[in-house]
């Protein structure tokens, strides 16, 4: 039976009062085509379900193909992540980012406890850029933050300044990582960069959606 892959993205539309925001179109669509390719099932879901919005800075980066207008179609009804979402239906899950995630991915209930069981039962836990927002209030069931001690990579507060946005996002990604015990390896700004600790693996920014996949994969395959 073919296994399946859960993508959680975000469903938070605004950065501040007239700025749209959302999910980063490729930093999900490019990963999406690479589970497709390895053989993998989609599931996407999102907080609130229904389509996703789109932060329309991503589309303007995006790079239209027909491989692209599928993974589009995917964000136009997910499901309502819930309860009813649970580990042991899926063989990984993988957060994209956008701003949109620092809004409504920390200290929600369902992520924070498909994050625990994800990492407690050493399955593939894979996101990207503010995807790793999801580590934010994580915690395992012994207390401990989820991400303590742990490796990761995550959008820099280098590189949130360099998009103007420091003052706008709700906190620094890097900062509350490490606030919590994450050990927050950096990069270059924009430069492809890829943490893997055991079955968890981050990246960086959007250079690293496609990098974080084949990470993913590769641990799912056990190559």
């Amino acid at each position: 039976m073919m296994q399946t892959i859960l993508i959680v993205t975000t469903s938070h539309d605004e950065l501040a009062p007239g700025q749209a925001t959302g999910l980063w179109f490729d930093e999900f669509a490019v990963p999406y085509q690479r589970f497709r390719e390895a053989g993998y099932e989609i599931k996407v879901v999102s907080p609130r379900g229904g389509p996703v919005p789109l932060d329309p800075r991503s589309l303007d980066a995006a790079h239209p193909d027909p491989a692209s207008a599928s993974a589009q179609q995917a964000l136009d009804d997910t499901i309502p992540l819930s309860e009813s979402v649970r580990h042991d239906q899926y063989a990984a899950v993988f957060f994209p980012g956008g701003h949109g995630t620092m809004f409504d991915l920390p200290d929600n209930p369902h992520v924070q406890r498909l994050v625990g069981e994800f990492l407690a039962n050493d399955k593939v836990l894979g996101a990207v850029c503010h995807g790793p927002a999801c580590l934010v209030g994580a915690m395992l069931q012994d207390g401990t933050p989820a991400v303590s001690g742990r490796p990761v990579a995550a959008f820099t507060n280098s590189e949130e300044k360099g998009v103007g946005l420091e003052a706008t996002v709700p906190f620094m990604l890097q900062d509350r990582l490490q606030a919590q015990g994450g050990e927050v390896d950096t990069a270059d700004d924009w430069a492809e960069h890829v943490v893997v600790d055991g079955r968890l693996v981050t990246g960086q920014n959007p250079q690293s959606a496609r990098a974080v996949a084949d990470a993913m994969v590769r641990l799912l395959r056990g190559t």
